[in-house]
């Protein structure tokens, strides 16, 4: 579970988004990342239960950066107001769908699958998703994960038929997506319950499958 101090701190630090408030309560910031950290640790315990193949990472190798990278941004604000972990085979910048762990006040979620990938990967994706439609429907609505992750994916969508695939396909719209991602958004309260961790087993065991069709796809196109 997150501490109420550790909530604090992220609301605090979007009113005080500079770096001398920010040095000034670094010990609250190590305090709450230490928090992060041992609740990615269990998470990654969870996982290592269903999926070995993404468990294979650490806490460490898992967790973002508070420090924005402002070079290309006009908002020069220096840190982000969030903690995220993807835990994923080879960690946070992994090319593999994984399962994702955001802690922000009021915008706590949990996610998975994959995020913006490679124009050749995506291509693939769709290919593994239109020869077995039948099989990747079955996964996503499951009654199961639709209690999760409701009936549509989640992200960014072309608004015609991406090259290469017939307009008149019946499932069209599962091809256009430009990633293939799932989010349950969860209340703060939850973070700062005991019933987290269990809440994290369910949900990742639910998109399992999902991850799976997707890295199969994944493993083919990068050998």
């Amino acid at each position: 579970m997150i501490s109420k101090p550790s909530f604090s701190f992220l609301n605090e630090l979007k009113y005080n988004n500079y770096k001398e408030w920010f040095d000034e309560n670094r010990s609250t910031y190590l305090a709450a990342r230490k928090e992060f950290e041992n609740l990615v640790n269990l998470a990654i315990g969870e996982i290592s239960m269903f999926d070995k193949k993404s468990a294979q990472t650490t806490a460490k190798a898992s967790i973002f950066r508070i420090n924005r990278d402002i070079r290309f941004s006009n908002d020069k604000s220096p840190y982000k107001t969030n903690m995220g972990a993807y835990i994923a085979q080879g960690g946070k910048k992994s090319i593999f769908a994984g399962y994702y762990i955001h802690f922000e006040p009021g915008a706590c979620f949990l996610s998975g699958g994959i995020y913006m990938p490679s124009g050749a990967v995506l291509k693939a994706l769709r290919h593994e998703i239109f020869e077995n439609m039948d099989e990747f429907k079955a996964i996503i609505e499951k009654p199961s994960f639709i209690k999760h992750f409701g009936r549509a994916l989640w992200g960014e969508k072309l608004k015609t038929a991406p090259k290469g695939f017939p307009k008149e396909f019946i499932d069209l719209e599962y091809l256009k997506f430009k990633h293939y991602t799932v989010v349950k958004n969860e209340p703060d309260r939850l973070y700062q319950s005991n019933a987290l961790i269990k809440e994290i087993q369910e949900v990742f065991t639910e998109m399992y499958p999902f991850n799976k069709f997707l890295n199969r796809t994944i493993e083919e196109s990068a050998t």
